[in-house]
C-alpha cells in the first residue's frame, strides 16, 4: 500500500484528505505544522507529500527542500490558493511535482496524486547510486543520477543525446513500452542549455481525451461546466524548458490539430480565454509505434508528424543491451535495498544466468518489478533462483520445449463441432487449446501447468475433466 504524507495547517483538511485518500487505498499521515511533517517523513517513509503552501511555522518552499535532501525521489505536491499560483510553480522549478489549488476537488486530486506515484516508479527504473553484484560492477551515473551503461548500443544513445541536446531541435524517441523512453528524455533536457529551467512531463496515453486539452494548454475559470478554478497547462508550466508528451499518439485528433497551432506559432490560449501567452518550449515527443506508419493510417497527423521530426532515435530494448542489464540489475537492487531497509550484497550466478536468458518483454520496467519482488522474498545475502518468477527461472527450460512441441497442431475437443459455433463454444475451444499448449510446455507437470494459468490444482482437474482430457 503507498504511503501519503499530508501536511497542512487547517485540521479539517487533513481530516477530509485523509479520510479521501484511505478510502482510495492509500496509507495515510497527518501534520498541522512543518516541523512535526519533516520528523514524519523520517519516521513514515512516504511515497508522496502533499503540503500547504503556507505553512505556520515553515513555507512550503522550505518543507520541500528539506523533503528533497532526505527522500530525493519522493514527488511533493504544493496546495495552494489561485493567488498563489506563480509562487506554486516556482516551487515547482525547485523540485515540486505539481501544485493543487483550493477549492480542493477529489477527483482532481486523484487523478494528480495516481501520476505522481507512477510517474515516481519511471523515475526509480533508471535512477540509482553505486553499488556491486555477482561481477562487481559499479553502475556509472549521469549527473541527473540516471545509469550509464557500458555497451556500444548504450554508447550511441549518449552519443546522440550529446548531439542533439545543445539545439533546439524537437526529437521523436522511439522505443517499447518500459525502456526508459522518459529517461532519456530527461537526459536530453539536463544536458541542454535549458537545464535549469522546467522539465514538464504528460503521458498522453493515461489521459481522457475530454481532459487533454486542459491538460495542454489550460482554461480560464468558467470556460466549461466543472471549470471552477483557472488552470495553467502543461504548455505554460514548461515556458522557457522542455515539455515531454509520451504516447504522443493516443491523442485525439481534435487535441492533435490545436497542438499544431500552438508548435508553429509558439503560443497559447487557454480553453476559455482571450489572452495568448509567447512560448519558448522545446518539445520531446515519444512513440512505442512508428508515428509516420500511424499518420499514414489516419491516427496521426502527417503535418505534426514533420513538426516533431527534426531528429528522431531509438531506445534500444532491454534484451537488445545484455551488456548493460546487470548494470541495471545492481542500480535497482540497490534502490530496492535502501527502500526495504535490506542489505543484500548481488546475485547468485543461477540468477544471473536466467536474467542474461530471458527476453524481458517489459524491459526496465519489468526488471525493477522482478528485482523489487525478489529482494522481498530474500532473506539471504545474495538473491537465488527460488525467489525469482516461475516464467524466468524456467524461461530456457519452457522455451526448449516449445521448440519441441511448439509446430505439434493443437488438439480439437472432444466435444462435436458447431458449424454455427456460440461464443460460449468459441471460448471453451480456446481454453482447451490454451491448456493443452500449457500442458505441453511443462511435460504435464499439472501443478507447473496450474501455476502457470493462475489456477489452482483442482480448478486444472476440473476442466481437464470437462474437457474429457486424457
Amino acid at each position: 500500500m503507498e504511503k501519503i504524507l499530508v501536511v497542512d495547517d487547517e485540521g479539517d483538511i487533513c481530516m477530509l484528505l485523509k479520510r479521501f485518500l484511505t478510502k482510495n487505498g492509500f496509507e495515510v499521515e497527518t501534520a498541522q505544522n512543518g516541523k512535526r511533517g519533516l520528523l514524519l517523513v523520517d519516521e513514515f517513509k512516504p511515497d508522496l507529500v502533499m503540503t500547504d503552501f503556507r505553512l505556520g511555522d515553515l513555507t512550503g518552499s522550505e518543507l520541500l527542500v528539506s523533503i528533497k535532501k532526505k527522500l530525493p525521489h519522493v514527488p511533493v505536491l504544493i496546495i495552494t490558493g489561485y493567488s498563489d499560483i506563480k509562487t506554486a510553480i516556482s516551487v515547482m522549478k525547485q523540485g515540486a511535482y505539481d501544485y493543487i489549488t483550493k477549492p480542493l476537488f477529489p477527483d482532481e486530486i486523484l487523478v494528480t496524486v495516481r501520476k505522481a506515484l507512477a510517474d515516481a516508479g519511471a523515475d526509480a527504473e533508471t535512477s540509482t547510486t553505486e553499488t556491486r553484484s555477482g561481477g562487481n560492477r559499479k553502475a556509472a551515473k549521469t549527473v541527473s543520477g540516471y545509469v550509464i551503461g557500458q555497451s556500444q548500443v548504450s554508447d550511441e544513445l549518449y552519443r546522440q543525446i550529446d548531439l542533439v541536446a545543445p539545439t533546439n531541435f524537437s526529437v521523436i524517441i522511439y522505443g517499447e513500452s518500459g525502456s526508459g523512453k522518459e529517461a532519456i528524455a530527461h537526459e536530453i533536457h539536463n544536458r541542454s542549455p535549458r537545464k535549469n529551467k522546467p522539465f514538464v512531463a504528460m503521458d498522453c496515453g493515461a489521459i481522457s481525451k475530454e481532459l487533454a486539452g486542459s491538460e495542454l494548454f489550460g482554461h480560464e475559470k468558467g470556460s466549461f461546466t466543472g471549470a471552477l478554478q483557472t488552470k495553467i497547462g502543461h504548455f505554460e508550466m514548461a515556458n522557457g524548458g522542455t515539455l515531454f508528451l509520451d504516447e504522443v499518439s493516443n491523442l485525439s485528433y481534435e487535441i492533435q490539430m490545436a497542438l499544431l497551432r500552438v508548435v508553429q506559432e509558439r503560443k497559447v490560449r487557454r480553453i476559455g480565454g482571450n489572452k495568448e501567452i509567447d512560448l519558448d518550449v522545446r518539445i520531446i515527443v515519444a512513440s512505442n509505434e512508428r508515428l509516420l506508419e500511424s499518420a499514414r493510417k489516419g491516427k496521426f497527423r502527417e503535418d505534426l508528424y514533420y513538426r516533431f521530426n527534426e531528429f528522431s532515435m531509438e531506445v534500444p530494448a532491454l534484451r537488445d543491451r545484455r551488456d548493460d542489464l546487470m548494470l541495471f540489475a545492481e542500480a535497482f537492487l540497490q534502490a530496492t535495498n535502501e527502500e526495504l531497509g535490506k542489505n543484500i550484497k548481488g546475485f547468485t550466478d543461477d540468477v544471473i544466468m536466467d536474467f542474461m536468458t530471458y527476453e524481458w518483454p517489459g524491459n526496465l520496467r519489468e526488471l525493477k518489478n522482478v528485482i523489487k519482488r525478489s529482494t522481498l522474498l530474500t532473506n539471504g545475502e545474495y538473491i537465488e533462483e527460488k525467489a525469482l518468477p516461475f516464467e524466468i527461472a524456467n524461461f530456457q527450460k519452457l522455451r526448449e520445449m516449445d521448440e519441441e512441441f511448439g509446430t505439434l497442431p493443437a488438439p480439437q475437443p472432444q466435444a462435436d463441432l458447431d458449424p454455427n459455433p456460440s461464443l460460449k463454444t468459441v471460448a471453451n475451444e480456446a481454453e482447451y487449446d490454451m491448456i493443452m499448449q500449457v500442458l505441453r510446455q511443462v511435460n504435464y507437470n499439472k501443478s507447473k501447468a496450474a501455476r502457470l494459468l493462475n489456477i489452482d490444482r483442482k480448478t486444472l482437474y476440473n476442466k481437464m475433466k470437462q474437457f474429457d482430457m486424457q
